[in-house]
This record gives structure tokens, C-alpha cells and sequence, in this order.
């Protein structure tokens, strides 16, 4: 990749996750389908390694399996945004960005720049990863990041049909129980990144979640060139 410092303005501030899990289907009409559009994130310790944390960011609702319309933006800079100090800024960020057929990570360092604006941290590399298609692609690095971009199966399980009747007043019983709901995105894919991270690369927790384990402060944002 060509190292040049780009400048991205946010393009979407979707999901906030106090880690495990946040998700954003169709709900931002502004954002809906285009290739900025944050799906769900999750954030959780590797269930192979307790001093590993594995983030993954699903971008694109709804991609078909064929991948018609599925791809990653070449305009599009995706960042794992972590809170160190509790002031609920982005202290550290992991930033995504393809180009061609390989997705390019920086970090995770103090970000040259918060908020709204980004720029790609081109002195911070990472680690690469060829974009997978149907293959699925890893790679680990000698620093012991694993990384992985590509399609994989919409995990998020919501029966929006119902939801939307709810909604509108059509449907007085509510959710369909078990066994009964459908769900809507069975079948399809998102354009995923995964990254299988040290904790020691991220420094220590700072937060605890509803068990009192501690945690990591972290969302994640897209931002598309200016």
C-alpha cells in the first residue's frame, strides 16, 4: 500500500460496546446498505488463549452469498476505538483499510487525531491479510495478532418481519416464540474483520461489565475519505 497519510471524516458512529456484543441491523435509514454500514460488533477473550481478546467488526448488512454486491470500500477506514483512562475517548484505535485484494491493520496506538477525523496510521503497520472469498484466509503475525477479512455468515438472529409488525401496530401477541420466528438474515452475509489481539498490546482493563469481570472500553467507527 502506498504510504501516504489519507484523512477520513466519520462517516458513522454505530455501536458502542462495553465489551460483548452490540449490533446495528437496518436501523440508520442515512447508512442502511452502503459499505460504511457498522453491523454488529463483538469484542471477547479468545477461547483458546485467556491473554488474547478477539474483536470483530461486521460491515454491511445483508451481502449476498454470491457476494454480488459485497466488497470492502476502498474509501472506508474501519477503527476499534479503546478507552483507556475512563474518559471515554479514544485512547488506542486498530484500524482496518484495504487496498486491492489485501486489508491492511495499524495500530493499536494513540490515534493522531479524535472524534470525528481520522487519518491512517501508516508508521503503525500491523499486520495484512489477503481478502478472503469463499476460502477462508488467516494470517498471524510474528507479534502473535491474527487477522482475517472476508464474508462470513450474518451470525446476528432477528426476525424483522415481525419486528416491523410489532412496531406498526399489526401484530398484538408480540414475538414470535422460539421455534416459530424466522430469521430474517439466515443466510446472508457481512463483510467481516477479525483480529485476535495480545492483551498486552492493549494494556489493562478498565472497566467491568454486569458480572464484575473486568473489561475493555471499546467501539467501533467508520470513516470515509474526505
Amino acid at each position: 500500500m502506498k504510504k501516504t497519510k489519507l484523512l477520513f471524516g466519520l462517516g458513522i458512529l454505530a455501536v458502542i460496546g462495553i465489551v460483548l456484543v452490540a449490533a446495528d441491523h437496518i436501523d440508520a435509514p442515512s447508512t442502511t446498505g452502503n459499505t460504511a454500514d457498522i453491523a454488529d460488533f463483538y469484542g471477547f477473550e479468545s477461547p483458546s488463549n485467556a491473554d488474547n481478546t478477539v474483536f470483530i467488526v461486521d460491515l454491511q448488512t445483508n451481502v449476498l452469498p454470491d457476494l454480488a454486491y459485497g466488497t470492502f470500500d476502498e474509501d472506508v477506514l474501519t477503527e476499534i476505538n479503546i478507552d483507556t483512562d475512563n474518559d471515554l475517548m479514544e485512547d488506542l484505535v486498530i484500524q482496518a483499510l484495504p487496498r486491492g485484494d489485501t486489508m491492511y491493520f495499524f495500530g493499536p496506538v494513540t490515534p493522531a487525531m479524535k472524534g470525528k477525523s481520522s487519518e491512517v496510521l501508516v508508521d503503525s503497520p500491523l499486520g495484512s491479510v489477503a481478502i478472503s472469498d469463499a476460502n477462508p484466509i488467516t494470517t498471524t503475525t510474528e507479534a502473535g495478532v491474527s487477522l482475517f477479512a472476508g464474508p462470513r455468515q450474518d451470525a446476528f438472529f432477528f426476525d424483522f418481519t415481525q419486528f416491523n409488525k410489532v412496531i406498526g401496530g399489526e401484530a398484538p401477541e408480540g414475538f414470535l416464540p422460539e421455534g416459530e420466528a424466522v430469521d430474517t438474515f439466515d443466510g446472508a452475509n457481512t463483510m467481516a474483520l477479525v483480529i485476535e489481539i495480545p492483551n498486552s498490546m492493549l494494556g489493562e482493563t478498565t472497566s467491568t461489565n454486569v458480572l464484575g469481570l473486568p473489561v475493555y472500553k471499546t467501539w467501533v467507527t467508520t470513516n470515509r475519505k474526505q
